[in-house]
């Protein structure tokens, strides 16, 4: 799975190819998709969750409204839309990390994280990582959780999505929104990464 996964060379030349393809056929221009991929790079997409996440960590009062009620506590900072109407947010602690999937295809919250990466909507990913969360975390991502943290698996349907709020990095004590944005990762966002460390940004 791991190699399926990380093929990103052979996933960016079929986007290439079919861009290509919708050009030439006349059903899209090259300005139409240049303002999607604007829309998905500037005004929806991980860059979004990662001011959620880090006003999360700066202010508990909204940290608590992210967790009673995602949509709402997004709506706040004038993040929302479609696939963000039902958001719920599980936060990782010392003793639990939380990691996200949609085994039925590939429910996402859309305005927080923007279009799912192409591994999130594989099956093969979708069956794994419910059975063995530990085992697809350390082979297919690279990423060894210590023994004694629990992992917990969410499942997102049309009905509900879910994303994580992860711990905040060690060191960032006095942190402004803007220094915090810059460690959040779409991945520590699905469960399947780590947030940047403070000597990362220093």
């Amino acid at each position: 799975m791991s190699a399926h996964i990380r093929s990103r060379e052979e996933i960016a030349a079929r986007v290439k190819a079919l861009e290509s393809m919708l050009i030439d056929k006349g059903i899209m221009t090259t300005q139409a998709i240049d303002r999607m991929v604007e829309i998905y790079e500037n005004e929806v997409g991980p860059q979004l969750g990662a001011r959620v996440v880090a006003k999360a960590w700066a202010d508990p009062e909204f940290k608590a409204r992210l967790l009673h009620d995602a949509s709402e506590a997004c709506a706040e900072l004038g993040i929302s839309g479609l696939q963000g109407e039902d958001m719920v947010v599980v936060e990782d602690t010392p003793e639990v990390h939380n990691v996200i999937v949609c085994t039925l295809c590939s429910c996402y919250p859309w305005p927080v994280l923007g279009l799912p990466p192409n591994w999130y909507k594989d099956p093969q990913y979708r069956a794994a990582i419910t059975r063995e969360p530990r085992k697809v975390l350390s082979e297919a991502f690279s990423y060894d959780l210590p023994t004694d943290v629990e992992v917990r698996v969410w499942d997102s349907s049309s009905e509900m999505r879910y994303w994580v709020l992860p711990q905040r990095p060690a060191g960032t004590e006095g942190w402004s929104e803007e220094q915090l944005y810059e460690l959040v990762t779409r991945d520590s966002m699905i469960g399947v990464g780590t947030t940047k460390s403070a000597e990362d940004v220093a």
